[in-house]
């Protein structure tokens, strides 16, 4: 991907700016498909993670629908994805899941608690759409997060229920269990979590129809064990004679875009700094959040090159500071910077705190130097969020 969009003329979109290289999303589905079809697994892309609307007739070749977290993320993947929608929420609103039950075909439920208040409600929506199925998402008490953030299973997580909770009695009318443990990780990790859903949840597993595996797999990155993945989903789906399910987010986009971000102003105060028209907290709230580094296409570590910087967001946020880069020749106003790396959980993320704009979405295929902006935003944009 850096060798792909170092040929990218970041001066041919506005700024900031998200582009999307399509062929390099294409390329993460086909991994993805090629899973899916050798494993018979069905792969649903995660839509918290990437959610770009436009690239749905490509999705519809290679996956089998999507996963949603809200009302909202549903009806998307009802509209414009298609094939499969399986939706999980940590807690439903009732006028949230009627809408729900009329969009997804999975409904999987965190708890006992919801599922006994809503089962009426569920299992009369399946009379009327047969294909509906429920489920509970299982909390195995195993935790593989790195980032205590991004750990669903940390002590005391409100995710999933935990086998001291766990209660068989009220299984009636759930056809499936989900679990979710990783974030950003290969194959090891599922397969020790694997390990500890089946010694906490074995006895339930054969009475299943479906079992979802969750998300976080890097299936994508060039050095997942894919075969590796292939071969447990199938010895794991003939043990028990279930369906499996993965629910990957980043492996959809990981490597397949950029922020296009612009230097307005170069100053000095204790160091030289330069500040940009994109944001930390409004544009790559990740940088804070996780904490993370973002890297920069023919950037380096501080001290790495000649000129070093630190480099901030326009927000009056003290702290919306994105890290120190060094550069082989000065920066200067009107210069454009690529953030590499950010199609997954950025643009789905942003938010126009002190007004500022969002950035604007394009994809380009690296393959023909096709660039479409599909997607600018405005003062409308931002007044409309309000009232």
């Amino acid at each position: 991907m850096r060798q792909t969009f170092s040929r990218f003329d970041a001066t041919r979109v506005p700024s900031p700016c998200f582009v999307v290289d399509v062929a390099a999303v294409e390329a993460n589905l086909q991994i993805l498909n090629r899973v899916q079809r050798e494993s018979g697994a069905k792969v649903l892309a995660a839509l918290k993670a990437f959610s770009c609307w436009s690239l749905a007739p490509l999705f519809k070749q290679y996956v089998s629908g999507t996963c949603a977290s809200g009302l909202h993320e549903a009806r998307l993947g009802r509209e414009e994805f298609g094939g499969e929608v399986h939706c999980y929420s940590a807690a439903y609103k009732e006028a949230d899941l009627i809408e729900i039950l009329r969009v997804a075909d999975h409904v999987v439920f965190n708890s006992f608690s919801q599922w006994q208040r809503f089962k009426p409600l569920a299992m009369a929506a399946k009379k009327e759409r047969p294909q509906l199925h429920f489920g509970i998402r299982i909390n195995p008490e195993h935790s593989e997060g790195e980032v205590a953030l991004y750990d669903p299973c940390a002590p005391c997580s409100r995710m999933g229920v935990p086998l001291s909770q766990f209660n068989a009695d009220l299984l009636d009318g759930i056809s499936g269990l989900h679990f979710h443990t990783l974030c950003q990780q290969d194959l090891p990790p599922l397969q020790r979590t694997l390990a500890a859903v089946e010694e906490k949840f074995g006895p339930y597993l054969a009475q299943m129809e479906w079992i979802n595996f969750g998300g976080g797999h890097h299936i994508s990155r060039d050095d997942y064990q894919v075969d590796e993945l292939i071969q447990m989903v199938k010895d794991f789906s003939r043990r028990y004679d279930v369906q499996v399910y993965l629910e990957p987010g980043e492996a959809v986009a990981i490597h397949s875009g950029v922020l296009v971000a612009e230097v307005l102003d170069v100053l000095w105060n204790g160091m030289h700094q330069a500040i940009l028209d994109t944001s930390a907290t409004c544009h790559m709230p990740d940088v804070l959040e996780m904490p993370y580094r973002a890297e920069i296409l023919g950037a380096g570590m501080p001290e790495e090159y000649p000129y070093t910087y630190r480099l901030g967001g326009m927000t009056c946020l003290a702290g919306d500071v994105i890290g120190d880069y060094s550069f082989a020749e000065p920066l200067h106003p009107g210069q454009r910077l690529m953030f590499d790396d950010m199609a997954h959980y950025t643009m789905v993320k942003t938010t126009t705190f002190n007004g500022i704009n969002l950035p604007s979405i394009a994809l380009w295929d690296s393959r023909t130097d096709e660039l479409r902006v599909i997607r600018e935003f405005g003062y409308e944009d931002f007044k409309t969020r309000l009232s």
